[in-house]
């Protein structure tokens, strides 16, 4: 369980001081926790699948996210992410399947759903070149921090108002 992940920006080879500035930037992200939930399957290349995957509910804090970060890599220089953020997880690397394989595979699966989970944390992740697709290293973890319901806002927002009055 521990290579399953949604990359929200895949970043590339970068030197270490462009990795130091990355982490000292995500390090000073402070959004809060949300919840996730993987809904669907399916899989990447039509003609010669690639690799099997599962959708992941939309979520608005994690496309803020996901936008905070990319800001962050093109403000430290690196080029915009070419591809459209398409949350998803993949669950399979595929290597040698026939279409209709796969296809049937994926018919008998359309419902697949998860329990609603926690995202408490985003974390950095790296791999070695000529494995592509894994094992990842954990680098650095980022905690998000507890979402504030809104009657805390209302609350705490409305307290220098009363002494005012």
């Amino acid at each position: 369980m521990e290579n399953y992940h949604i990359t929200l920006r895949f970043i590339g080879d970068v030197d270490g001081r462009t990795a130091d500035e990355i982490v000292d930037r995500l390090d000073r992200i402070d959004r809060p926790e949300f919840t996730l939930s993987l809904n669907g399957i399916g899989s990447f290349g039509s003609k010669k699948p690639h690799s099997v995957w599962a959708g992941v509910s939309p979520a608005p804090e994690m496309f803020a996210l996901q936008a905070e970060i990319e800001r962050i890599c093109q403000r430290i220089g690196l080029p915009p992410d070419p591809r459209k953020f398409m949350p998803h997880v993949t669950l399979a690397r595929l290597k040698t399947c026939r279409v209709d394989d796969v296809v049937n595979y994926l018919a008998g699966r359309g419902d697949f759903h998860t329990a609603p989970f926690l995202a408490s944390r985003f974390v950095l992740l790296s791999s070695k070149e000529s494995v592509g697709g894994g094992p990842y290293l954990t680098e650095e973890v980022f905690p998000l921090h507890e979402a504030r319901s809104a009657s805390n806002f209302v609350t705490r927002d409305l307290q220098p108002l009363k002494s005012m009055l």
